[in-house]
C-alpha cells in the first residue's frame, strides 16, 4: 500500500508557473505508475498527466500538452508536476495517483488507479 501526499499548490496569475509535488510513502515506488488528474467544481475529475514506473513513458491531456511536465524521482519517492503558461481554466483541485503497473503503462482514466491523495488547490487568476 501507498499513502500520497501532494504540496505546492496555490494562487498564480495568468500567465505564471506552479509545480506540485506528490511524495509517496512505501518503499516500492518505482513499482507504481503515477497520474496527476483534476477536478474543477461542477466538473467531473480529468486526466492531466501520467509516467511510467521507470518515468520512460509519458502522457498528457490535449490541454496541457506543451505547457505541463510529469517527472518522478524514485530516489525521492516524488512525482512533479510543473505547470507553465497557466490560463483561468487550469483552476481546481489537482490530485496525484498510483497504481501498480509493468512495462511503459500510462493509465488516462481514474477508475484504474488505486491510490489517491488528498488534492491540493490551483488558482489561476485572470
Amino acid at each position: 500500500q501507498v499513502q500520497l501526499v501532494e504540496s505546492g499548490g496555490g494562487l498564480v496569475q495568468a500567465g505564471g508557473s506552479l509545480r506540485l509535488s506528490c511524495a509517496a510513502s512505501g518503499r516500492t515506488f518505482s513499482r507504481y505508475a503515477m497520474g496527476w488528474f483534476r477536478q474543477a467544481p461542477g466538473k467531473e475529475r480529468e486526466f492531466v498527466a501520467a509516467i511510467s514506473w521507470s518515468g520512460g513513458s509519458t502522457d498528457y491531456a490535449d490541454s496541457v500538452k506543451g505547457r505541463f511536465t510529469i517527472s518522478r524521482d524514485n530516489a525521492k519517492n516524488t512525482v512533479y508536476l510543473q505547470m507553465n503558461s497557466l490560463k483561468p481554466e487550469d483552476t481546481a483541485v489537482y490530485y496525484c495517483a498510483a497504481v501498480t503497473t509493468t512495462g511503459w503503462s500510462t493509465p488516462r482514466t481514474w477508475f484504474e488507479y488505486s491510490y489517491w491523495g488528498q488534492g491540493t488547490q490551483v488558482t489561476v487568476s485572470s
